[in-house]
């Protein structure tokens, strides 16, 4: 699935590029916009007491973006493993290439910082990131 962002001025820092810790911002937009899409938004996952805290970010920066760049951000579940839960990360610009690559990591736990184990806990998300994964 993908997202869209345009590169807002404040953005950017004293050369014109967009500042790094940008990027990392623009992943959570495109990571909530995802959950959304595939019908388990943050705000319901908080409604069953759910939380899904970043565990590991990787990432690698291909090329600069500028104000008022438009990137199209692509989402993808690398990888599912019950507990835990990678995305995957491509943004590109409208030329199409390639500006940024990442992943985060993510585990799932309830208010108390309980680990939830969706397979038993949430089965229709479990059912869900598992069809994901395996695309």
């Amino acid at each position: 699935m993908t997202y869209k962002h345009t590169v807002q001025y404040y953005e950017t820092d004293k050369m014109g590029i967009t500042h790094h810790s940008n990027y990392i911002r623009w992943m959570e937009e495109a990571r909530v916009d995802f959950l959304k899409q595939i019908g388990w938004s943050y705000e319901k996952l908080e409604a069953d007491g759910v939380i899904s805290p970043v565990t590991a970010i990787d990432c690698r920066y291909k090329a600069s973006t500028t104000f008022p760049d438009e990137i199209t951000i692509a989402v993808s579940v690398a990888e599912y493993r019950g507990v835990r839960l990678k995305f995957r990360y491509e943004m590109t610009d409208a030329a199409g290439k390639t500006v940024f690559e990442a992943t985060s990591e993510h585990c799932f736990l309830d208010r108390s910082g309980r680990i939830v184990r969706p397979e038993r806990e949430l089965p229709k998300l479990h059912e869900c990131l598992v069809s994901l994964a395996s695309e």
